[in-house]
């Protein structure tokens, strides 16, 4: 039983890792809105399989549903990130990208807060509490297609350029947006010489060496806070 437990809870980061693994690959061939659209589709049907546990008496929907739900979040928290902060204007990508940091952590508290025993935490509601993941999936999905596509990728990778300045002028207003066109082209001549290296060759580079050690040792003592405890 404890073993069970700890598949439960663990799978999640499975998925996360397994997630956000393939999410370079998937950008670049389908783009980032194309992305998010279908892992919204894959969080509700997550969402459908844990909350549909308790009425088949089936333990092992609660884990095959929070595994996809750990690959949706491993995809989710590049892709929103990125596609966030190339929708923004350039004065305001810092303040959108700081915003997805704020809401993740609002999301984890309400969440908390709904999992107490007088809430959506009792014996007979616990479903509608593993099912929630599914309510935030389903808005992105509904609203996300009136939305377009990232302006980077349509220039750098689809070589759009007409697609590219609709696009910015549907975000930021007409106007005259040719600095931020050159930015981007920019970017691209930029990336033709730059080799994009594996997490094996980046492990090896020494030259990344110490942002390597920062990031692991910040990211294995956050989960000594007791933020998991709690």
């Amino acid at each position: 039983l404890l073993f069970l437990w700890s598949i439960t809870v663990s799978i999640f980061g499975i998925g996360g890792l397994l997630g956000s693994s393939g999410s370079r690959y998937l950008t670049v061939k389908y783009g980032k809105k194309k992305c998010l659209l279908c892992n919204n589709l894959l969080m509700i049907v997550a969402a459908s399989i844990m909350g549909c546990s308790k009425t088949a008496r089936s333990f092992e929907m609660i884990v095959i549903g929070r595994f996809m739900c750990g690959i949706s979040a491993g995809l989710c928290v590049p892709l929103h990130h990125q596609y966030v902060g190339e929708i923004s204007p350039r004065k305001l990508r810092g303040f959108a990208n700081s915003t997805s940091s704020f809401f993740w952590s609002l999301g984890k508290a309400i969440g908390q807060i709904s999992g107490q025993r007088e809430l959506l935490g009792s014996q007979y509601l616990w479903p509608m509490l593993m099912a929630s993941c599914g309510l935030p999936a389903l808005v992105q999905l509904i609203t996300l297609p009136f939305f377009p596509e990232s302006p980077p990728y349509l220039l750098m990778h689809k070589g759009d350029q007409e697609g590219c300045k609709k696009a910015i002028r549907q975000l930021w207003g007409e106007g005259h947006h040719q600095a931020e066109i050159d930015d981007i082209m920019k970017e691209k001549a930029t990336m033709k010489n730059t080799k994009i290296l594996s997490v094996l060759e980046l492990m090896k580079e020494p030259a990344f060496r110490w942002q390597l050690y920062v990031i692991v040792i910040l990211t294995a003592t956050v989960q000594l806070c007791g933020i998991n405890a709690v």
